[in-house]
């Protein structure tokens, strides 16, 4: 084993509600958390500002996007430097007049704000709408040096992609964080409830396995929307080595703030007994690029 890189990653799986400051507050409660219990790197959910509003198109929502940077950038940057962690914050990106993205930003340890990153596949499934509110990401798959490592950063539905998390990994990511709004349709849970999870889950531990690398899942917990209806998310916030097995798991049903280490020096190790990386054939992989290979 080459010579140990330890850091603890803190994920903050959060029950969100209709008053945007009360989850600032939280959210910002949980960090300190994270950190008190030693965290070096942060991750809340998708969207915590709010309520997931892509539950219904509706233009008044619109209203709660926001610059990035900006204020919430700002808020969180001081408490990254306070504190000393890294932040991975997603937010609901005001980029222009009628132009708006699902971003995550990134706050290293000292308060830098270092970059963000757009996602880049936008649902469109019932009571997922989002594709009413956000432009699919222009940026790039994007890694970000931070005091801790090099972060690889997607969102949600990006999570699903083999093609997302392998170019993030070449890009040198470290770690794949997935900042994450998921759950269940009630009237569904009972038939299709633990195949939804399992797949979600599978996926994602997949994608550690295939890149060498750590993913780190974080999602929200609770009911909203619709009382006879809605969304049911799942929680289950999760850290996967790169062997895809489970180091930490939050619950279902409840907010949790998880704090799990993580041996960077690992990957190497990882990456050299199951080189994926060296043999793959890239002489042969033109055809990715095309939407399906139904012609000759």
């Amino acid at each position: 084993m080459r010579n140990p890189r330890i850091i603890n990653l803190g994920l903050v799986q959060l029950r969100c509600s209709a008053d945007d400051a009360a989850n600032m507050d939280q959210a910002l409660a949980g960090v300190r958390e994270a950190a008190a219990r030693g965290a070096h790197v942060v991750c809340l959910p998708e969207l915590f500002r709010s309520l997931y509003f892509c539950q219904r198109e509706d233009h008044a929502y619109f209203a709660l996007a926001e610059p990035v940077p900006g204020p919430s950038t700002a808020t969180l940057g001081a408490l990254a430097r306070e504190l000393g962690v890294v932040i991975i914050a997603s937010l609901f990106e005001k980029r222009a007049e009628g132009l708006y993205h699902n971003t995550a930003a990134v706050l290293d340890a000292d308060g830098t704000y270092l970059g963000k990153y757009r996602k880049m596949h936008i649902p469109d499934d019932p009571l997922f709408y989002e594709k009413f509110y956000f432009t699919p990401g222009d940026l790039g798959f994007k890694v970000f040096p931070t005091r801790y490592g090099r972060l690889g950063v997607l969102i949600c539905w990006d999570q699903w992609f083999p093609e997302a998390a392998r170019l993030t990994a070449l890009r040198g990511a470290d770690i794949l964080f997935y900042p994450t709004a998921i759950g269940w349709h009630p009237a569904e849970r009972a038939a299709h409830g633990v195949a939804q999870h399992q797949s979600w889950e599978l996926s994602q531990r997949a994608h550690a396995v295939a890149n060498g690398c750590y993913v780190v899942s974080v999602n929200r917990t609770g009911h909203e929307g619709d009382p006879a209806g809605g969304i049911v998310f799942w929680g289950q916030s999760f850290v996967s080595d790169p062997q895809g097995t489970l180091l930490a798991q939050a619950p279902a049903d409840a907010p949790a703030v998880l704090v799990q280490a993580v041996n960077l020096s690992q990957l190497d190790v990882q990456r050299t007994h199951w080189p994926f990386l060296r043999d793959r054939r890239i002489d042969a992989y033109g055809e990715l690029t095309r939407r399906f290979l139904d012609e000759e």
